[in-house]
């Protein structure tokens, strides 16, 4: 029921999502019929409309306070007129200044859509900041995000989405939840698969746990010591088997009500830490193994690991680029240039991009379908999208035939809800 309350299509209104619904609502978007409506009917219909889309989780006596009468606009000057004259001319004639050539004369500027920033005080808000910096798909879903703890604000954890930015403040949210906003959903087959990777790693935890001795058990008899001959290395998956089990541990111990309470506050503070540092170290092994059965093919070099490949695969190594060949009299067991090119490409971006069906989005990583409509960047933010951080560098101003607050609305529409949120000052 929210999904059509939100995005009606009988009486649509605009949102701040990328939803397909709301795609399809922004394009069919009309200027309100004014003709037969008096102008108190005008104004409330646009305030309604501007809304719906600016602050739609803001209550409207919050917004009353937040409204400021004032708008903040720049006008540009021209830097090389000012250094090449104080303005002696205007001075000449009988006081009114010479008329200046006509091919010397500046261009008019543009209007200053100064109403367009009625609602620039909501993009101070952190949600909002989040949406506009396109790591999240709308700003229910940015506010979900601080409310979980999922945001940091110059380096601190912050969980009010109401938070306004102040220019300079940088925010950033967990890669995670960004790759998980952005990208593409899975599809059954994806789905599937990842419930069984799941319900593999459920039981592997299971029987680690199962394994490990209990605290009432005696201790370990010193009749068979164990032997101190060198023994095999214990392979990735092992190491990852044993994070894994290590991780599961310290879940049971802080979701265990008995043994929870008869932990300290500092002991629980380090065992979410703990948990956190086996989280990062799994996330950066999975997926990184293109053979499973063949764990020597993670290596740090793209060039080690090509020629692995080609080893594995019985290929020949294409001859050297000075020498003359016919491409006809190579077998088809020889790596040609172009082929190891490619292989090296694919090997890149399995590495950077790799599969794993534990990921609540579909891996390899795409983005989402109809978010080209809406990737843009205000001027306002400085975004880095590898690291899922961001700068509030100032306010949103107005300029000559730009208003910087991204709005779907015209001037007539947000001078109308200017108007209706002027009267009551």
């Amino acid at each position: 029921m929210r999904v059509k309350r939100a995005y009606g299509l009988k009486r649509p209104k605009v949102r701040q999502s990328w939803n397909k619904y709301n795609l399809y609502n922004l394009s069919r978007l009309e200027a309100p019929n004014i003709t037969t409506r008096t102008f108190f009917q005008q104004k409330w219909s646009a305030k309604s409309a501007a809304r719906a889309y600016h602050g739609e989780t803001v209550k409207e006596k919050h917004w009353q306070r937040m409204f400021r009468r004032r708008l903040r606009s720049v006008v540009p000057m021209d830097h090389n007129q000012l250094a090449r004259s104080d303005g002696y001319e205007q001075a000449e004639g009988r006081g009114s200044g010479l008329e200046p050539p006509p091919d010397s004369k500046p261009r008019p500027f543009p209007k200053t859509p100064y109403m367009n920033m009625t609602f620039a005080p909501l993009e101070r808000r952190l949600d909002t900041a989040i949406f506009r910096a396109m790591f999240a798909s709308s700003t229910r879903q940015a506010r979900q995000f601080v409310v979980h703890g999922d945001v940091k604000v110059n380096g601190q954890k912050m969980i009010y989405p109401g938070y306004l930015l102040n220019p300079g403040d940088m925010f950033q949210v967990e890669p995670e939840r960004v790759m998980f906003a952005t990208g593409a959903s899975k599809d059954a087959r994806e789905r599937r698969a990842g419930r069984k990777a799941r319900q593999k790693l459920q039981g592997s935890a299971a029987k680690s746990q199962d394994a490990l001795p209990s605290d009432t058990d005696a201790a370990p008899s010193t009749e068979n010591p164990p032997s101190t001959s060198t023994a095999d290395e214990p392979s990735p998956k092992d190491n990852k088997q044993t994070l894994q089990s290590l991780l599961s541990q310290a879940k049971s111990l802080l979701t265990n009500p008995s043994s929870a309470s008869s932990l300290s506050g500092k002991r629980k503070q380090d065992l979410r830490a703990f948990q956190r540092l086996l989280k990062r170290t799994l996330s950066r092994t999975r997926g990184q193994n293109i053979f499973p059965q063949q764990s020597t093919i993670l290596t740090d070099s793209l060039d080690a690991q090509l020629q692995e490949l080609t080893q594995k695969l019985n290929l020949n190594p294409a001859p050297p680029a000075d020498e003359k060949t016919d491409p006809r009299d190579l077998g088809p067991e020889t790596l040609t240039p172009e082929n190891s090119s490619l292989l090296r490409k694919a090997l890149a971006e399995a590495r950077e991009n790799p599969i794993d069906a534990t990921k609540p989005y579909a891996t390899p990583w795409r983005p989402r379908p109809f978010m080209s409509a809406f990737a843009f960047i205000p001027r306002y933010l400085e975004v880095h999208h590898r690291i899922c951080s961001a700068v509030y560098l100032r306010h949103p101003v107005a300029r000559p035939g730009l208003g910087e607050v991204p709005t779907p609305f015209g001037n007539d529409v947000n001078g109308l809800s200017f108007n209706w949120y002027l009267r009551r000052r």
